[in-house]
């Protein structure tokens, strides 16, 4: 969960096995003035828990407006509604990569370690995957890397290691692209799919980026799904439908 604009302080719960009607009774604290609060709303992200693979977000709730709840000067129970936030409609396949910084060094390395399931691009039933790495910040393409090409596979390894030098002072203002392209020979290589890690990624590709900054010096390795490329964007995730499930939290104001 985040209060909203901030990214940096998150919180989250413990995982709760084998259950759909979950009762967490966790209280978190943000450090924020009163003032500040018209201008800030709460995230919660759900998640299914996976301990091999990537966890799968169940959805999202926001609350924009926090003095609509109450005035604030006590404690207020809610019950809210959580969104499907998810775009992969289509199966674009996943990467899996780990990610890990050196402040010291001011080395950030990205090591690709392995798609799955990639789309077929090829008339064959198969393609020619590689992967193209960008450093961005504010929109611009500072520097890019690829790996090599894997021939005629959908399930490709690479344990390649890509790697960026980032200040520690400039690690915040960075994000990193990545694309997984089908390579041909003949004509234009074609995206397969995107994912994007940086503090304004949303949802796994933020919680990644976070993860890397918490252990430096440690390798943090996740699945990330493929996106359309015309879904590569600062939100990545967005409403399409309300589940029955609930999510009650309460508001704590000193």
């Amino acid at each position: 969960m985040y209060l909203l604009p901030d990214r940096k302080k998150k919180f989250q719960t413990r995982v709760h096995r084998k259950t759909l009607n979950p009762l967490f009774d966790e209280t978190f604290q943000f450090p924020v003035a009163y003032d500040q609060l018209s201008n800030r709303k709460l995230h919660f992200s759900v998640y299914d828990f996976d301990r091999f693979s990537r966890h799968d977000m169940i959805g999202e709730v926001i609350l924009d407006n926090l003095f609509e709840v109450s005035d604030l000067s006590r404690e207020a129970t809610v019950w809210k509604d959580i969104h499907c936030a998810t775009t992969e409609s289509i199966d674009l396949g996943e990467i899996m990569f780990s990610l890990c910084y050196l402040p010291t060094a001011g080395r950030m390395t990205l090591t690709v370690i392995k798609c799955r399931n990639l789309k077929a691009m090829d008339i064959t039933g198969s393609s020619d995957p590689y992967v193209k790495v960008s450093l961005m910040c504010e929109g611009r393409r500072l520097k890019k890397r690829k790996t090599t090409t894997k021939k005629n596979t959908l399930n490709p390894v690479y344990n390649e290691a890509i790697i960026f030098d980032i200040p520690p002072e400039n690690v915040d203002q960075v994000s990193l692209s990545i694309a997984v392209m089908d390579y041909d020979r003949v004509g234009h290589n074609e995206v397969i799919g995107v994912c994007r890690t940086g503090l304004d990624a949303e949802g796994l590709g933020r919680d990644h980026w976070n993860e890397m900054l918490a252990y430096h010096r440690k390798p943090i390795t996740h699945w990330h799904p493929l996106l359309e490329v015309s879904l590569q964007s600062p939100d990545l995730y967005s409403p399409c439908y309300l589940f029955s499930l609930n999510i009650i939290y309460l508001l704590t104001f000193m």
